[in-house]
């Protein structure tokens, strides 16, 4: 097929309003579209991809050269004899391009990236922060902020491998935080397998893990029966210098009896002090 049939530039630059031809063809597909939409002269690329015929816009005359639009046909041609459509390659790379600008984004706002561990672990929190107790949640994301996010968080998850995980935990071992160690994994556990439920990754790395920590046992504190062990444990309480709320919190609990959380979320709506009673909502209780 014939090829560079436009002789030169100067004939593309004596072209005037009322030029009698719609397009010059440059030949092999190539051709200049004169005054599209009354105002500049567009290049244009027709081909043929999977059968189909297909036109790619090459730019705008005289920003893009006669040299230039040549280069680009031959790198569309290039493209279509590889067995690529030209088209769709332009697509992706703009597609790269606000992805990327996307990226920066995030990064000026300090906000983590798209499929790093960070941002799932933040989407799977956000997904069962509101059937957790405010006091669970706050440990669990507590946690991960100071444990997790700052070593493997800008991470993407796909990347993390166990070794990674092991590290960050030995970190939090080497404070003698046994339990919180084996929390940490959990958690990053539990991340792992939400972004595996959603196509993310393939397996939970945390999963090899499972020996390489020391083992970790609860602890259960027994309940005070003998009466000089209470006194003292009363004792103590009046010695506390702790802050005001939680010193006047430990004095009620003895003489009321009731779980730490209905205490502390008690409002004075609650109380009848002329009747001496205290109503605790059924929901809190």
């Amino acid at each position: 097929m014939p090829q560079h049939l436009i002789a030169s530039a100067a004939t593309l630059k004596a072209i005037k309003p009322g030029h009698p031809q719609s397009r010059i063809s440059d030949g092999a597909g190539l051709y200049l579209l004169l005054f599209v939409k009354g105002g500049s002269h567009g290049w244009r690329f027709d081909y043929t991809f999977a059968g189909r015929r297909k036109t790619l816009s090459l730019g705008t005359y005289p920003a893009v050269s006669l040299a230039v639009a040549r280069q680009r046909a031959e790198e569309a041609r290039r493209l279509v004899r590889g067995g690529k459509d030209p088209s769709l390659v332009r697509q992706g790379e703009r597609q790269s391009v606000r992805q990327q600008r996307a990226i920066e984004k995030l990064k000026e706002a300090g906000l983590p990236l798209p499929d790093s561990f960070e941002a799932v672990a933040r989407e799977w929190f956000a997904k069962h922060e509101t059937s957790w107790a405010p006091s669970h949640s706050d440990k669990i994301i507590r946690r991960l902020e100071r444990d997790v996010f700052p070593w493997v968080g800008g991470r993407p998850i796909a990347s993390i491998k166990p070794p990674e995980i092991l590290k960050l935990l030995k970190r939090v071992e080497e404070r003698g935080a046994i339990e919180t160690t084996h929390r940490v994994q959990q958690n990053c556990g539990q991340v792992f397998r939400y972004a595996v439920a959603n196509g993310l990754i393939d397996s939970d790395p945390c999963r090899d893990l499972r020996g390489a920590l020391p083992p970790w046992r609860p602890e259960h504190y027994p309940t005070l029966t003998d009466p000089r062990r209470v006194g003292q444990l009363l004792r103590d309480i009046d010695a506390y210098e702790g802050g005001f709320v939680t010193r006047c919190a430990m004095k009620l609990s003895p003489l009321l009896f009731v779980r730490p959380g209905e205490l502390r979320k008690a409002v004075w709506q609650e109380f009848g002090l002329d009747r001496a009673e205290w109503k605790i909502p059924a929901e809190r209780m």
